[in-house]
């Protein structure tokens, strides 16, 4: 992998005082119109300089009505969500309005964008900025994938006066619009949503491609505002085997792209599709033929009996004729049967393959997904093979080149070939657009768009001076570049150049990235693709980097064996490690920091140590209590001090007459004072005895010993505390 500088590099930045949440391209002759917040820029091809611009601001009541709503000053703008060409020198643009979408239609007229009409945006343009939507024009009618509402709850397929059924989960389910386009007698959008016929399963999100007829009018009675030919399928982009791995979300699609794969004719979808975000995180590209998606449509329908039932085939007997979801002349003498059935039976049973069998470009990685792609259709090399290069963008702002290397010789299966990845925009700056643009002879440019930034890109970078040698220009497997055999040196085709498809003046081998012609080179494997940024060091942006995958003669890749694409790392991948060498690893770690606390604990106490006063409760006391309790130890090892036993004398009760009781007061149990002289049964020394609680007497004399045993202990306790307390300087 060599690193090459990018150049013939053209950047439009907008307004940079604030945020311009750049969006949609469209293509107006020689200019390109971008439309952004508040504003439409007009942008010359070439070189993306500004001709003129179109300035639209929501008017101030509207952006006081959208924040007492709720919302923030940021989201209460116009931000442009619909440029639609109504014919040379007619626009029509619709804007979000702070929430209150409306639509204009302007005339250019000189240098300047001249207002003939506005109207209400409902149903065409999204309240909410942040809402996935999409438009076509076609015979003069506006169709429009969106919301019509503010909350954002009521999905519409739209062209005026026809709409899809209002909050119905069987028609649209909380869909996110990702494109839109027009192919013979249908529209088609592509969109994905919450799949209902698995939501018996759980929660998931599925790709769809749906129709309606271009001459739909509606039906009768209550059927007057209502699609009559709705109908949706599954759109399946997934790595075939036992259990399928699915890429179930739909993120963007291309135009209808023609061209010859594996000897047959066919028009062609590309689209991004990407995992679930809270599943293993993966994006792949896969193909669609425009003829799968028709079969599909006339295959069966799908529907659900009752309300716990599983979702299974409709029986071919049960489906009415004429044939919903057919085109008539006029939709309006349908019969109600048929009306019926299509607004209950919406979702067709059978999914539409991909085309070449399994997905062309697979990537699995926790720093970016895959969110928008762009196509150069059947790029001729030497020899008369054609390819389609592929434009990834991404989520992290890389844009990723890639191809099929074997669509020319296969339709049955892929052959990815990453040939170039490019960090086009600051590090966590989503891709918004791509778009592949050629003006009169010049050469085509890549035209990419984040929320600040347009970008216009060359196609390819084959005369850099990294390249030197035959087989590192063959390597790259470019359909763009091959090797001049008469200039010795790696070169693309331009008009120009008369001998591109002479095999023998040019070398280049797209399926395998070898040539028998061109001596191997040590350094050719080295090139794979060429990784590019768009950022100087000076700025901090880090550089991109590149995988490239060299196919072998078999069509697979390198480090393949099994057939199929091949499942690559964005980044590469980390050293893998052993459970035993983890386990090893950790162990070593936990005592050598279990040695460097002890050791880093014992200088510290060395060097930190205190006097045994500190480790006192209260060292500035003098209480004896605490004294003793610092020297019990000594005490109960004091060899002097004799076991002591308690002796307890009992006296014999005598039974004595009582006085009767004056008063109820004098019940209560009082011990007569005493006399000394007072003659009873046994008399007892006044200082040697004491009674207790209970009228038990004991012996006072044992207690005067033990106190004074105490008092002793205590003394020469803190006569010892005190001669070992040092003194004061």
């Amino acid at each position: 992998m060599k690193e090459i500088c990018v150049d013939d590099t053209h950047k439009f930045l907008g307004n940079e005082t604030h945020t311009d949440y750049f969006r949609l391209l469209l293509r107006d002759g020689n200019y390109l119109l971008v439309g952004g917040r508040n504003v439409v820029y007009n942008l010359s091809l070439t070189d993306l300089t500004e001709q003129r611009r179109l300035v639209w601001y929501s008017p101030a009541i509207d952006v006081q009505m959208c924040v007492v709503k709720g919302k923030d000053e940021e989201s209460c703008q116009n931000y442009i969500r619909v440029l639609v060409s109504l014919g040379p020198g007619r626009l029509l643009v619709c804007g979000t309005n702070s929430f209150r979408p409306f639509c204009r239609e302007y005339s250019v007229q000189r240098d300047s964008y001249h207002m003939e009409s506005e109207n209400t945006g409902q149903a065409v343009c999204p309240y909410d900025p942040e809402h996935n939507s999409t438009a076509v024009y076609a015979d003069g009618e506006l169709y429009s994938g969106t919301v019509a509402d503010f909350s954002g709850m009521e999905p519409i397929i739209y062209r005026q006066p026809l709409q899809t059924e209002p909050y119905d989960s069987m028609t649209l389910n909380a869909p996110d619009f990702v494109n839109s386009l027009v192919h013979g007698n249908f529209v088609y959008f592509f969109f994905r949503e919450t799949a209902v016929e698995y939501i018996n399963c759980g929660k998931a999100v599925f790709s769809r491609v749906a129709r309606v007829c271009r001459d739909d009018r509606g039906g009768p009675h209550r059927f007057k505002q209502r699609w009559t030919s709705f109908l949706k399928s599954r759109l399946n982009c997934s790595v075939a085997g036992d259990f399928p791995f699915y890429f179930n979300e739909i993120q963007s699609t291309t135009e209808l792209i023609e061209g010859v794969y594996g000897g047959l004719n066919a028009q062609l979808i590309y689209g991004t599709f990407t995992t679930p975000p809270n599943s293993i995180s993966g994006s792949a590209v896969c193909a669609f033929s425009m003829q799968d998606i028709a079969d599909t449509f006339e295959g069966t329908f799908k529907e659900q009996s009752a309300l716990n039932s599983n979702w299974l085939p409709v029986n071919s007997a049960k489906v009415p004729e004429p044939r919903p979801g057919t085109c008539y002349n006029d939709s309006r003498l349908l019969p109600d049967q048929t009306l019926n059935f299509i607004k209950t039976h919406a979702l067709m049973d059978e999914s539409v393959p991909t085309f070449f069998g399994e997905p062309i470009v697979i990537r699995t990685s926790f720093h970016y997904r895959f969110t928008q792609i762009a196509v150069d259709p059947q790029v001729k090399t030497p020899g008369g093979k054609a390819y389609d290069v592929l434009f990834i963008g991404t989520d992290n702002g890389k844009i990723i080149k890639a191809i099929n290397a074997v669509s020319y010789d296969s339709n049955t299966r892929a052959g990815p070939g990453v040939i170039e990845e490019l960090q086009a925009f600051a590090a966590g700056s989503p891709v918004r657009a791509l778009r592949v643009a050629r003006a009169g002879r010049d050469a085509a440019r890549l035209i990419a768009v984040s929320d600040r930034e347009v970008l216009s890109l060359r196609l390819h970078r084959c005369s850099s001076d990294k390249i030197s040698s035959c087989s590192e220009c063959v390597a790259l497997q470019d359909p763009y570049c091959a090797w001049d055999k008469q200039a010795g040196r790696c070169r693309a085709y331009s008009h120009g150049v008369s001998r591109w498809l002479d095999e023998n003046s040019f070398y280049q081998s797209v399926s395998t990235g070898s040539h028998a012609a061109c001596p191997h080179s040590k350094d050719a494997g080295a090139v794979g693709g060429l990784s590019s940024g768009l950022y100087d060091d000076a700025r901090g942006e880090n550089k991109g980097e590149v995988i490239n995958i060299v196919q072998d003669k078999d069509g697979k890749g390198s480090n393949n064996n099994n057939e199929g694409p091949e499942v690559l790392a964005a980044d590469p991948p980390p050293t893998a490690y052993s459970v035993e060498t983890l386990a090893l690893a950790v162990a070593a770690g936990a005592l050598a920091a279990l040695a460097a606390g002890f050791a880093a604990g014992y200088i510290c106490g060395r060097r930190c140590k205190k006097d045994e006063d500190d480790n006192m409760p209260y060292p500035d006391t003098e209480y004896e209590y605490f004294e003793q309790r610092q020297n019990i130890n000594r005490i109960q090892a004091e060899p002097k001090l004799l076991q002591q036993v308690e002796e307890v004398t009992y006296a014999e009760p005598v039974l004595a007459p009582q006085p009767k009781p004056a008063s109820p007061r004098a019940t209560l149990r009082k011990h007569p004072p005493y006399h000394p002289h007072h003659e009873t049964l046994f008399q007892f020394q006044p200082d040697s005895y004491r009674r207790d609680n209970f009228g038990t007497l004991r012996s006072h004399q044992v207690n005067l010993t033990q106190e004074y045993s105490d008092r002793r202990a205590m003394a020469t306790g803190a006569a010892t505390t005190t001669a070992s307390r040092p003194r004061a300087q």
